[in-house]
């Protein structure tokens, strides 16, 4: 593929009058895992929502593959793209198959029961987040972990080709994070979805992304594949953080080994 998923231009942002955002250009490859990467209060959250028609542009235009974001009705828009913001909510009451069924609902009628495909959607995203055991269990009785599972389970009931997720490995033990991050992955090489992560962790950034934003103080700064982008000075410039950086001795991506604090 060599269309963008999404293309924005002259993209400019901001909350009560405050600019977070200005004039950027933001390009989404199609197809590809993307990460967008800075410090806290950059703006990473606040244009994945922009992107995803979440958060109002000041300025600029959205594209969504060739369609304008603002010309594209709101039920059409979720069948192409799932959004799972950082601190998502829903009742405590709610099992985890009620809260899956909730991403179907772009494609149901109001009042109707769930057709068979709906049915047959929820159970995949459940086999996929191995939360089936689970499926009859309260949010309330719910790990944090296997909460976010619920969530993302929810997203991939969806079914659409562009997954936006903010912080998805929150929540989630180091091990669930890697099992969440192959899953994601596999969804990308084995059915071509296109994702737009926000991540933290910067090694497992460079290892699972195909495309990496870094974003200091509202603007980007850097953008490219982690081989290109992974550089000491660009880590220390965008983080303040003095580090090497080595080939991963199985992997082959970049490793980043910190070699001080943060200043």
């Amino acid at each position: 593929m060599n269309e963008d998923a999404i293309r924005a231009e002259g993209l400019s942002v901001g909350y009560r009058g405050q600019p977070l955002i200005e004039r950027q250009n933001v390009a989404i490859p199609a197809g590809r895992i993307t990460v967008l990467l800075g410090a806290n209060g950059c703006g990473k959250s606040t244009l994945l929502k922009t992107l995803a028609g979440l958060q109002p542009a000041r300025e600029g235009r959205i594209r969504i593959g060739q369609e304008k974001l603002a010309a594209i009705p709101g039920r059409r828009l979720a069948r192409r793209l799932a959004f799972l913001p950082q601190h998502p909510a829903a009742p405590d009451t709610l099992t985890v198959a009620e809260l899956v069924m909730m991403g179907r609902y772009p494609y149901r009628r109001p009042l109707l029961p769930p057709a068979p495909a709906d049915h047959g959607a929820v159970a995949e995203a459940l086999r996929q987040t191995d939360m089936a055991p689970l499926a009859e269990r309260r949010l309330a009785a719910l790990s944090g972990g296997q909460r976010q599972r619920a969530w993302l389970a929810m997203v991939l009931a969806q079914q659409t080709d562009i997954l936006m997720l903010d912080e998805p490995t929150s929540y989630l033990d180091l091990s669930h994070q890697y099992e969440l991050l192959n899953l994601l992955r596999r969804l990308n090489r084995e059915q071509g979805k296109t994702l737009v992560l926000v991540l933290h962790d910067l090694n497992q950034a460079f290892e699972f992304a195909d495309h990496l934003i870094y974003m200091k103080q509202g603007r980007l700064v850097a953008e490219g594949s982690p081989a290109e982008t992974a550089t000491p000075a660009l880590v220390d410039a965008i983080f303040g953080l003095h580090c090497d950086i080595r080939p991963h001795p199985q992997a082959g991506c970049p490793l980043l080994i910190p070699l001080a604090g943060c200043r």
